[in-house]
């Protein structure tokens, strides 16, 4: 944890302040690796451990803490950064670009290992805040920690300790596996600054019925309760199988006409070129998540609408998935 931290955050219970305790803390260069949080007025500490400060109470919510857990193991086991993660990013919050990002103070919403974190800290952001519930702020820490304006918190989405002082507030792929994920959009709008954007990515319910028939009760019931070592090396198997007919398939007919006519087109173009890698990463997410919503258009328009958006823009992304954007009307009191 970087000092800079202390004048985004606030305690979750009273929104005051928080101050740094001066006994005990273990530095490293510009980074606190372990000590505490205070605050002065109702009294609460929060911890600071492997550098990052600890907000979060895993205990209150079991699917919120089986989520976090399965996830915490994905990030940690999947804790690359690779080049072609700057196009998907930028992709998922189009039409927001790279040079949206200078002089703004920024929130991420479910920051997993990190890798929109650091890109938006090397994209020239004046602040940005990754907070993940999981585990994988560990890796976000790592991933991150040369950035002096990078910070990782561990935090409930729900109850973020955080000011009201952003810039903009972007979720990409977390919303849709929290327990509510219309009051997880609202909790990250409601820390913007008057007149703040805001954007977000979900899996969309159009075109995805046969997920939502086959996939998911497979994942709900059998392969989300698996030990995660367990899944890591089961879901090798479907992954060889999805990245021959990649390779074999899709990449060679990418640019011909018959591309389109392929099941699940768009997507499976889109990813055909990823590494072996990566295409574990993707499978093993769809298979570790003890939930998942399939957003329609007409829910996703409306948290916009719910948050005070001003005109969003609210885009198909291979035909599978809702990416939006907008702004807050300053007039507007986020989260309303």
């Amino acid at each position: 944890m970087k000092e800079s931290l202390l004048n985004l955050i606030a305690c979750p219970d009273c929104l005051g302040d928080l101050a740094l305790e001066s006994k005990n803390i273990v530095r490293e260069s510009e980074e606190i690796l372990s000590g505490e949080l205070r605050c002065p007025g109702c009294g609460v500490r929060y911890a600071i451990r492997e550098g990052v400060p600890r907000f979060a109470d895993l205990g209150k919510d079991e699917a919120q803490r089986e989520t976090a857990e399965n996830f915490g193991a994905q990030w940690l086991e999947f804790d690359h950064v690779e080049a072609h993660h700057h196009q998907q990013f930028l992709d998922w919050i189009s039409p927001v670009t790279a040079d949206f990002m200078k002089g703004k103070v920024i929130l991420e919403g479910g920051c997993g290992k990190g890798r929109h974190t650091r890109l938006i800290g090397e994209w020239g952001a004046k602040a940005v805040i990754g907070a993940d519930l999981s585990v994988a702020v560990e890796a976000a820490f790592r991933n991150t920690r040369d950035l002096p304006n990078v910070h990782i918190i561990q935090a409930d989405i729900y109850n973020l300790p955080l000011k009201q002082c952003f810039d903009y507030a972007f979720s990409v792929g977390v919303l849709h596996h929290l327990p509510d994920p219309r009051a997880g959009f609202l909790s990250l709008a409601g820390k913007l600054k008057a007149g703040g954007a805001i954007s977000a990515w979900v899996y969309g319910e159009e075109n995805n019925e046969w997920i939502v028939n086959f996939v998911n009760p497979v994942r709900k019931y059998f392969t989300s309760k698996l030990p995660p070592k367990l899944l890591y090396y089961l879901s090798y198997f479907p992954t060889i199988v999805l990245f021959l007919i990649l390779k074999l398939c899709y990449l060679p007919l990418k640019k011909t006409e018959i591309s389109q006519k392929l099941f699940y087109a768009d997507y499976l173009n889109y990813i055909a070129p990823f590494p072996f890698r990566e295409i574990h990463n993707i499978v093993h997410d769809h298979l570790t998540a003890p939930v998942a919503f399939y957003i329609n258009r007409a829910d996703f328009s409306e948290w916009f609408e719910a948050a005070g958006a001003e005109r969003p823009e609210i885009n198909w992304h291979n035909s599978n998935s809702w990416r939006g954007f907008a702004l807050i009307r300053p007039e507007t009191e986020n989260g309303k």
